[in-house]
């Protein structure tokens, strides 16, 4: 399996920034880490092995970016910087991630997926940007962090304002009216999986329930037990990614 590591000064972010790159061809995917986790986790975690076979076929290229979540949602900063840092954040995915990715493989589709906090990150940016994903694949995920739950809390610590509303797909994805936002939307794959014992459940069956109410097409999938853990992650990726 073809891997490659890069690292450059995000202007952006004004931190550098690390990825891992496996496979050389196939459809990109933008994989999120883990609640405060790192680029190198899902190899170490053996969910990029799970994938191999369709790596090495050329299906799929995944690109393991890191992230900056102990400096935002899980920050000491005030709620207002917490929130703005995580935009910044995905600017960065959006002008120095997907340009990087543009280079390196000429596809067209592009897909965000990731695993607990990064399948908020996956989903809260693809909904956003459906000119630009072509899928998304959110497993074991929280689609709202203001949301209080046992063992998790707010992570604004009370604070709503704009930007927290449009960051929360749970919050937002109700509210969508725009036509043509809509039809991007219903041209999406989009693929929601949770453990029925997951604390997050609920969370999930919302954004469903909201995305029947908008006639957007998904699929959502119930495993067995909770499914929160790097062995359930490697049968996952081999099934929906």
């Amino acid at each position: 399996m073809e891997r490659a590591y890069h690292k450059w000064f995000s202007p952006i972010l004004d931190k550098s920034m690390e990825m891992l790159v496996f496979g050389h061809s196939g459809t990109p995917v933008i994989f999120f880490p883990t609640r405060s986790a790192h680029f190198y986790d899902f190899e170490n975690w053996r969910v990029i092995d799970a994938m191999k076979e369709k790596i090495d076929a050329g299906y799929i290229q995944v690109y393991c970016v890191d992230s900056i979540d102990s400096e935002s949602f899980y920050s000491d900063a005030p709620p207002p910087l917490r929130i703005a840092r995580h935009i910044q954040y995905e600017k960065y995915i959006l002008e120095e991630v997907i340009p990087f990715i543009r280079i390196q493989n000429k596809k067209r589709e592009l897909i965000a997926a990731g695993c607990s906090l990064g399948g908020y990150h996956a989903v809260n940016i693809a909904f956003k940007h459906p000119n630009i994903f072509t899928k998304v694949v959110g497993m074991s995920a929280r689609y709202d962090l203001t949301q209080a739950l046992p063992y998790f809390a707010d992570l604004f610590d009370g604070y709503f304002d704009e930007n927290v509303y449009y960051n929360m797909p749970n919050h937002f994805v109700p509210g969508i009216s725009d036509p043509e936002l809509l039809q991007q939307l219903r041209k999406m794959e989009i693929t929601l999986v949770i453990g029925r014992e997951d604390i997050f459940l609920d969370n999930n069956r919302h954004l469903s329930d909201s995305l029947h109410q908008l006639n957007v097409p998904h699929q959502f999938y119930i495993w067995d037990d909770e499914a929160h853990r790097p062995r359930y992650w490697r049968e996952m990726v081999k099934i929906y990614l």
